[in-house]
């Protein structure tokens, strides 16, 4: 069995009367490209909010490399090794490509001189044109993030959050709003980084999540419905029916 680099025991959030993750107890194995599908509302967000510090836990642990870190502050959480992205796609305008993941490398150093010109700093230069590379983006290097398409402002999300040498990349939603070429090229990125980094993603292109994910966990009203590989949630009765819709024979059993 896979070493596992998160879990959560109990994990729960509640918005007053609302559950919106319901003891969810779920482990991330090291290696794997794991990711969380559910009908809006199931809760996955929520989910990766408390996982990252963005929403305190109302009850529950989070396990991150042996380690609790409820109760941490996302910047701390940050720190320990843990990235994301978001599902509203989240960077510097007006600044540079090259720019925005400089700025995301750096705040990995103890120290940041005010007086010390920027391209002395040439480790962070070099970790910015290797994330680049890694996603593709070196050629954007010094267009200005307002100025790229949409599929390139996530290209660059995920390069923010490599430039910070993480151990675990959350990515919400990161196909959301591509075309087909745009959702082509950042998943084959995906499976690649996968092959270095841990990831979970959430995500509702089917397509996407089947023809990525070494192992899929399906969330329902906050809840963990089910969990496994893709073959094995594909023919699962209760995903077809809270989620993938029944099958074609039985719908026209029916008819």
């Amino acid at each position: 069995m896979s070493e596992s680099i998160l879990r959560t025991e109990g994990l729960t959030k509640a918005f007053g009367g609302l559950i919106a993750v319901n003891n969810v107890n779920f482990t991330h194995a090291t290696g794997k490209l794991h990711a969380v599908i559910g009908p809006n509302g199931a809760g996955k967000t929520t989910f990766f909010n408390v996982v990252s510090g963005f929403f305190a836990a109302t009850s529950g642990r989070v396990i991150f490399q042996g380690r609790d870190i409820v109760g941490l502050k996302p910047h701390q959480i940050s720190q320990l090794g843990i990235a994301r992205t978001l599902q509203v796609k989240s960077v510097f305008g007006g600044l540079t490509v090259h720019d925005n993941v400089w700025i995301a490398a750096q705040s990995r150093t103890k120290f940041l001189h005010p007086f010390r010109p920027a391209t002395s700093y040439r480790e962070t230069a070099r970790r910015v044109d290797q994330v680049l590379d890694e996603v593709g983006m070196r050629d954007h290097a010094r267009e200005l993030a307002g100025n790229l398409s949409y599929g390139d402002v996530a290209l660059l999300e995920i390069a923010i959050a490599l430039a910070t040498d993480p151990k675990l990349v959350l990515l919400d939603e990161p196909v959301s709003g591509m075309s087909p070429t745009e959702t082509e090229r950042t998943v084959a990125i995906i499976k690649d980084l996968a092959r270095r980094v841990n990831v979970i993603l959430i995500e509702h292109d089917m397509e996407v999540v089947f023809g990525a994910a070494d192992v899929i966990t399906v969330m329902t009203q906050g809840m963990i419905l089910c969990e496994g590989s893709p073959a094995e949630i594909a023919k699962d009765p209760r995903v077809q029916e809270a989620y993938l819709g029944a099958p074609e024979d039985e719908d026209e059993a029916h008819a």
